[in-house]
């Protein structure tokens, strides 16, 4: 079987480097990005379209392109979790949540948000192989979060499991948008990753590391600090200190990934609803 070569494409959202990655794999695309990148996808891409749209999960800075991509290409498959498929086909619910989250910047952000058509659509569960891509169930960001790990070159397509990094930094945030976001889940899916023994880890925030134990590492203390200090202080208070933190890397304080898609602030609401699941839970 032929070992295809990962492609990173910078989706460039915004205008912006290192932001938004899109990653191609033969004929397969591992998320697409929002439809403000479109255009900057269509022409990375070329005369040669995908036959494949796998998502990791339906964010729209994920997936927000997905059904602009079949209007273009109406034979593309496109895969998604169970969970997911139904914000793809219908996005009203997704677009309201997404909406209270962003408020006036969701057209500047995100665009156009088309449906996919369901004949378009496969549902996932975890545990399919696909081509060479091995599908994993890893929610704790989204619940209907997937990986997928490419068996001939080893790349684990992670999505937000493994958080948000931009080389050459060694810091690492957790994205904990609402509405979903489990600690214990995250760290279970992390475990799964781990068990893949992958050679490298391709995030969409920003790009392909092969320090693989030392990003999950670093990812699994910044979840547990980030969650604990929203246990622990004010909105304002944990901005200040994650932002302060953003501020003294260099890296990170010039690299929106860190904190465009996923405010601090949301940061913060993500964990709060977090925190009262758990007080409520019997």
């Amino acid at each position: 079987m032929q070992d295809l070569q990962t492609r990173a494409i910078d989706l460039r959202h915004l205008g912006h480097e290192r932001l938004i990655c899109a990653y191609l794999l033969g004929d397969v695309l591992i998320d697409c990005g929002p439809s403000t990148c479109a255009q900057t996808l269509y022409e990375a891409l070329g005369d040669a379209p995908p036959r494949v749209l796998a998502l990791t999960h339906v964010h729209l800075d994920h997936s927000g392109a997905a059904g602009t991509l079949v209007e273009r290409w109406p034979g593309l498959e496109v895969w998604v979790h169970e969970r997911g498929a139904p914000h793809l086909i219908d996005p009203s619910r997704l677009l309201k949540s997404a909406t209270r989250l962003y408020g006036d910047d969701m057209e500047r952000l995100w665009g156009e948000v088309l449906a996919v058509p369901e004949g378009n659509v496969r549902t996932l569960r975890g545990g399919e192989l696909l081509d060479s891509l091995e599908v994993s169930y890893t929610p704790g960001h989204a619940s209907h979060h997937v990986s997928y790990l490419d068996r001939r070159s080893r790349t684990a397509f992670v999505g937000d499991v493994a958080g948000v990094r931009v080389a050459p930094s060694g810091y690492v945030h957790p994205p904990t948008p609402p509405p979903d976001i489990d600690v214990e889940l995250w760290r279970e899916s992390v475990a799964r990753v781990r068990a893949w023994r992958p050679r490298r880890l391709a995030i969409t925030h920003y790009g392909l590391f092969e320090d693989v134990d030392a990003q999950l590492d670093t990812l699994e203390y910044a979840l547990e600090r980030a969650a604990g200090l929203a246990r622990e202080l004010p909105l304002e208070q944990f901005v200040a200190v994650l932002g302060a933190e953003i501020e003294a890397d260099e890296v990170a304080r010039d690299a929106g990934a860190y904190t465009l898609g996923v405010p601090l602030e949301a940061s913060y609401v993500g964990l709060e609803r977090y925190w009262s699941r758990r007080e409520v839970a019997p």
